[in-house]
C-alpha cells in the first residue's frame, strides 16, 4: 500500500504490460545462464571419473563458472552507464552462447574450466544488467514483486538443472548439457532484439575505473583459488599465496574505492545503508550454504546411494517446487511489510531443513530426504526476493546500477566460496574417515566403506548449516519497514 497526500491508503501500482514484457526477456536470457551453475552438479562424478580427476579439480567445473560469473559483475554497473542496458544485454547473450559451443567441444578438464569461465564471463553481466532494468522500470513500490520474478530463474535452477544435467548423463553424452543452450539462447536473442526499448539511459563520458578493476577480479579468483587449493596435501604452498594475495588485492580494492569519490567499480559507501549492508551480507552466507547444498546433494545420491544422474537430479526438484510456492507471496509481502521478518523465518526454515539432511544414513527413505530438501526450498523461495528487494530500500535512482552491482558480486562470490569450501570439507571429511583415502572421485564410486562416506557427508552438511546460520545474523538487522528512497 502507498499513502496520498490526503492520508488515504491506496494500492500499489500492478504490473503494466511494458514491464511484464521486460521481465519476460530478462528471465528467458538469465534462466540459462542460471542453470548452468546446477547442470553439471549431477555431471561432477562422471566427469570426475572421465578425466581422473579428484573432487578439489573436478570441482572448478563449477566453481570456474560461478567465479567468472563474479569476475565480469564488476564491469556491469560500469558498462550500463556507457553503452546502454539494451546493448551490454546483447553482448551478454552472444558471449555466452559461443562460451557453450567451446564447452560442448572442450576435450580435457582444463580445457573445460577454461571455456566455462568464457561462458561465465558472458553469463555473469546478464542477471545484474536485468536487474538493472527491471529495478529502473519498477520503481520503489513494485521492487519485491519484480524482484520475485527476477528470482524465477534461480527458482527453476534446482529444478531443472540437476533434472536436464540427469537426462543427459544418462542418456546422452554429457557435452549435451552446454550444447542445449545455443538454440534457447539464440531464441531469447531474437526475442530481446525484437522487445527491448532503444532508447536507453546511458552516460557516454563514464569512465572505467581500471584500477579497482585490476585489484577486485584478480583479487576474488586468488581467493577462491587459494580456498581450493587448500583440499590438496601438496598444495599448502599455493594455498597460502592464493589465499593471502587474494585478500590483499581485496582490501586493497576497499581502500581505493572508499578514497575515490566518483565512478569506483563498487561504491561501497552503499554499506553505509544499514538494509543494503544486511541484505548482502545476508545473500552472501545464503547463496554459499545454498550453493554447496545443491552440489553436496547430488554427490550423495550418486555416490553413496549409488542412483543414477536423473535420480539425483529429481532429489533437489522439490528445492525449485518449494520456492515456486513461496516467491510469489514473499515478493507482496515483503512489498507490504518489509523483509525484516520474512527474510530471517526464510533463512531459518532452510536451516531446519539442512539439519535434517545430516541425518541421513543407508535406509533413509527417499521421500523422507526430498521433504528436507522441499525445506529447504520454502525458506530459499521466502528470502530470496525479499532479501533483493531489501537491497533496494532507501536509495536514490541513480544508485540502483553500483548496487545492483554490487549485491550481485557478494551473491556470485558466496556461491563461488560456498562450491569450493564444501568441496573442500567433504574432501577432508572422506580422508579423516576413511583411512588411506585420497579424496578422488574414482575412489569414492566405487563403493568403498558406505557407512563412513555417510558420515564424511552428514558432517560437511552440519557446515553448510553453519553458514547459512551466520547469514541468519546478518537478516536481523534489516530496517523495521520499507524506506523511501533518499532524495525523491
Amino acid at each position: 500500500m502507498t499513502t496520498t497526500q490526503t492520508g488515504v491508503p491506496t494500492e500499489k501500482p500492478a504490473i503494466d504490460p511494458h514491464l511484464r514484457r521486460l521481465a519476460v526477456v530478462v528471465v528467458l536470457g538469465a534462466i540459462m545462464t542460471v542453470l548452468d551453475t546446477t547442470i553439471v552438479n549431477v555431471a561432477l562424478p562422471t566427469l570426475g571419473q572421465d578425466f581422473d580427476a579428484s573432487l578439489s579439480s573436478i570441482q572448478w567445473v563449477a566453481t570456474g563458472y560461478m567465479l567468472a560469473l563474479s569476475m565480469a559483475i564488476p564491469l556491469t554497473g560500469w558498462a550500463v552507464q556507457r553503452f546502454g542496458a539494451r546493448t551490454m544485454w546483447l553482448v551478454s547473450l552472444g558471449l555466452f552462447i559461443a562460451g557453450s559451443l567451446f564447452c560442448g567441444l572442450a576435450w580435457n578438464v582444463t580445457s573445460l574450466v577454461a571455456f566455462r569461465v568464457v561462458q561465465g564471463l558472458g553469463g555473469g553481466m546478464l542477471m545484474p544488467v536485468g536487474q538493472t532494468m527491471l529495478a529502473r522500470a519498477a520503481g520503489p513500490d513494485r521492487m519485491g514483486r519484480v524482484m520475485s520474478i527476477v528470482s524465477v530463474p534461480a527458482m527453476m535452477a534446482p529444478v531443472f538443472g540437476p533434472l536436464l544435467g540427469g537426462v543427459v548423463v544418462d542418456h546422452l553424452n554429457w557435452r549435451w548439457m552446454f550444447y542445449v543452450n545455443v538454440p534457447f539462447c539464440a531464441f531469447a536473442l531474437i526475442a530481446a532484439i525484437r522487445l527491448l526499448p532503444r532508447t536507453d539511459e546511458r552516460d557516454p563520458g563514464s569512465k572505467l575505473d581500471f584500477l579497482g578493476m585490476a585489484l577486485l577480479s584478480p583479487g576474488l579468483a586468488a581467493l577462491v583459488y587459494g580456498l581450493s587449493e587448500a583440499a590438496e596435501g601438496s598444495g599448502g604452498l599455493r594455498a597460502m599465496v592464493g589465499t593471502i594475495g587474494g585478500a590483499v588485492l581485496i582490501a586493497s580494492f576497499a581502500v581505493h574505492a572508499l578514497r575515490k569519490r566518483d565512478g569506483a567499480l563498487v561504491d561501497l559507501r552503499l554499506l553505509r545503508s544499514r538494509a543494503w549492508a544486511s541484505a548482502v551480507g545476508g545473500l552472501f552466507f545464503y547463496s554459499g550454504a545454498m550453493f554447496g547444498l545443491m552440489m553436496l546433494v547430488p554427490l550423495y545420491a550418486r555416490i553413496v546411494r549409488g542412483d543414477t544422474a536423473l535420480e539425483a537430479g529429481m532429489l533437489l526438484a522439490p528445492l525449485g517446487v518449494g520456492a515456486a510456492v513461496m516467491m510469489p507471496l514473499s515478493g507482496r509481502l515483503a512489498d507490504r511489510h518489509g523483509s525484516r521478518v520474512l527474510a530471517p523465518a526464510g533463512l531459518l526454515i532452510m536451516v531446519t531443513g539442512t539439519v535434517l539432511l545430516t541425518g541421513i544414513d543407508g535406509g533413509t527413505p527417499r521421500l523422507a530426504l526430498m521433504g528436507a530438501v522441499l525445506l529447504i526450498g520454502v525458506g530459499h523461495g521466502m528470502l530470496a526476493p525479499s532479501l533483493m528487494a531489501a537491497a533496494y530500500q532507501g536509495l536514490p535512482r541513480a544508485s540502483i546500477p553500483t548496487a545492483t552491482t554490487g549485491s550481485n558480486i557478494l551473491l556470485r562470490v558466496g556461491g563461488s566460496f560456498g562450491v569450493a569450501a564444501i568441496a573442500v570439507l567433504l574432501q577432508v571429511a572422506i580422508r579423516d574417515r576413511i583411512p588411506g583415502a585420497s579424496g578422488n572421485l574414482n575412489e569414492a564410486a566405487a563403493g568403498q566403506a558406505p557407512a563412513l562416506l555417510m558420515s564424511a557427508f552428514s558432517d560437511t552438511l552440519w557446515w553448510a548449516a553453519g553458514i547459512a546460520s551466520i547469514g541468519l545474523i546478518a537478516t536481523l538487522f534489516l530496517p523495521a519497514r520499507p524506506a523511501a528512497p533518499a532524495g525523491e
